[in-house]
């Protein structure tokens, strides 16, 4: 959890504690893994946040590569290949964890309120991602799917706002549409996820069928890049093209 606000930390049921989140290690004080705690979901591990994380903002910014604090802190653990995936919770703003998080990333997934205002958060982030790629930061950086949220079929425009997000992005919007309900909105004060809180309700029906569809495009990309490792060797011209 690298928000400050701690929401996904509290979200899972797992306290704010004073030092248990990477702000340690973003400094190189402490070893990432030594922060990671278990969690009451079978088969998830976390690392937690806490308010005291929003100092990273500053100290971080005084680092030698301070967009690099966060890869270099997470490295060991990815090399380790204890985790199928590891999930950077975000702020939600474009400060130094943000971009930390973004240099470090394999790939994004966008969640979007069915509203006009978060279609320009959409086009920010996305030209935050390109300048990232083209500046060599991350240059594998890509979209990994966009969630639409916060969905309301009673009314226009929630569908013009998916449209809208279709039109431009394509297959790249998942498929799975997250509703507005009650149920998804009392799940944090239980510090449940809602598919533990009420796992028939439709938002818990709705996050099932979008872990699925991550799950089944994560592996058609596992098999893509199987396949690419076996071709054979490349022209010297294509030798120099990132691979994703």
């Amino acid at each position: 959890d690298l928000d400050p606000q701690a929401n996904a930390t509290s979200g899972i049921g797992l306290q704010q504690e004073a030092g248990t989140s990477v702000y340690t290690s973003l400094l190189r004080q402490t070893l990432m893994s030594e922060h990671i705690r278990p969690t009451p979901i079978k088969g998830l591990d976390a690392i937690p946040s806490e308010l005291d994380l929003a100092g990273a903002e500053i100290d971080v910014a005084r680092s030698d590569r301070h967009l690099h604090c966060f890869i270099d802190a997470l490295r060991p653990i990815v090399e380790s290949e204890l985790y199928d995936f590891i999930i950077i919770d975000c702020p939600p703003s474009l400060g130094i964890l943000t971009m930390n998080a973004l240099t470090a990333a394999d790939s994004v997934v966008i969640p979007i309120q069915c509203e006009y205002y978060a279609l320009e958060g959409l086009s920010v982030i996305s030209q935050l991602m390109d300048q990232l790629r083209q500046s060599g930061s991350n240059p594998i950086l890509e979209i990994e799917g966009i969630v639409m949220t916060m969905y309301d079929g009673r009314t226009n425009l929630a569908q013009d706002v998916v449209d809208e997000v279709k039109k431009h992005f394509g297959d790249k919007v998942y498929s799975a549409v997250i509703p507005r309900n009650v149920r998804v909105s009392e799940s944090p004060s239980y510090g449940q996820p809602v598919i533990l809180l009420d796992s028939s309700c439709p938002g818990a029906v709705a996050y099932r069928n979008l872990a699925k569809e991550f799950v089944k495009r994560a592996e058609a990309r596992i098999q893509i890049s199987a396949k690419n490792n076996d071709a054979p060797a490349q022209s010297a011209t294509d030798e120099q093209k990132p691979t994703h």
